[in-house]
C-alpha cells in the first residue's frame, strides 16, 4: 500500500487555498502589468505571502501530527529521519 500523507483529509481545502494564491498572483500581475501604485501592489505581495505561510503552517502541522507521530510510535531510524525533515521544514520556513 502506498503511504498516505497526514493532509489528505483536508486536500480539497489545500487545493482552494492555493487556487486563491494563484489568483492573487495574476492579480499581482495585473497590478505591474497596469502600473499601479507600489504600495497597494506591496499590499497584495504581503496578503499573498500570508496566505503562503497559513499553507505551509497547516501542511507542517498535518506532518507532525501524522507522519511524524506514525514514524514515532514505530520507532527506529525512520523515526529520526522523519523528525530532521521536520526539523528541516521549520528552519526552511523560518528562514523565508
Amino acid at each position: 500500500m502506498d503511504e498516505v500523507h497526514g493532509y489528505i483529509e483536508n486536500k480539497d481545502d489545500y487545493l482552494r487555498r492555493l487556487k486563491r494564491i494563484e489568483g492573487q498572483a495574476r492579480g499581482l500581475q495585473r497590478m505591474v502589468e497596469n502600473e499601479d501604485y507600489c504600495i497597494d501592489i506591496l499590499t497584495q505581495v504581503s496578503a499573498m505571502t500570508k496566505a503562503l505561510q497559513s499553507v505551509a503552517l497547516g501542511l507542517l502541522n498535518e506532518h507532525l501530527s501524522h507522519c511524524v507521530v506514525q514514524a514515532a510510535a514505530a520507532g527506529g531510524p525512520e523515526a529520526d529521519r522523519k523528525v530532521k525533515e521536520a526539523g528541516d521544514a521549520i528552519a526552511r520556513l523560518v528562514r523565508s
